[in-house]
């Protein structure tokens, strides 16, 4: 009469929907199709001093690309402009797999030091060291008394 489903598998499918929506909304539609054609990788690392981050952006150089921070958003931008070479009339694309336009990605960062932030470009990874705000330790300061 009663389908009997052992609680742990209900548990495991239960997380799995769950994975799935978060996925969903997260990254709209791009989950669906196993692409992310304005997006590229990031890693983000936490340490007590600072966070690092390095984003892959092969064949780009450090002129294409901007970092900026604003509001607490720290935004990274990379831009690649199709060349337009001159029109050969015997050339046509087999495939064309190599990508143009405008790739973005922006975190949210509190209690940085937006001063110190270093950015460099190595071997097509973006590489950027955040320092974190560190409050001046307050000095013993003696108080007289009237």
């Amino acid at each position: 009469m009663f389908d009997l489903i052992p609680r742990k598998h209900y548990e495991d499918t239960f997380k799995k929907m769950l994975k799935a929506m978060n996925e969903f909304f997260d990254e709209p539609f791009d989950s669906l199709l196993g692409n992310e054609p304005h997006s590229f990788r990031t890693d983000i690392i936490e340490k007590d001093d600072a966070y690092y981050v390095e984003a892959e952006l092969p064949g780009f150089t450090k002129d294409d690309i901007q970092v900026e921070i604003e509001n607490n958003y720290l935004t990274i931008r990379a831009k690649r402009e199709e060349k337009n070479e001159a029109k050969d009339e015997n050339r046509r694309f087999i495939r064309q797999e190599r990508r143009y336009g405008e790739y973005v990605r922006r975190f949210y960062v509190d209690n940085i030091n937006e001063q110190d932030i270093k950015a460099k470009l190595e071997n097509g990874v973006l590489k950027l060291e955040i320092p974190k705000y560190q409050p001046e330790k307050s000095k013993k300061k003696q108080i007289p008394i009237e």
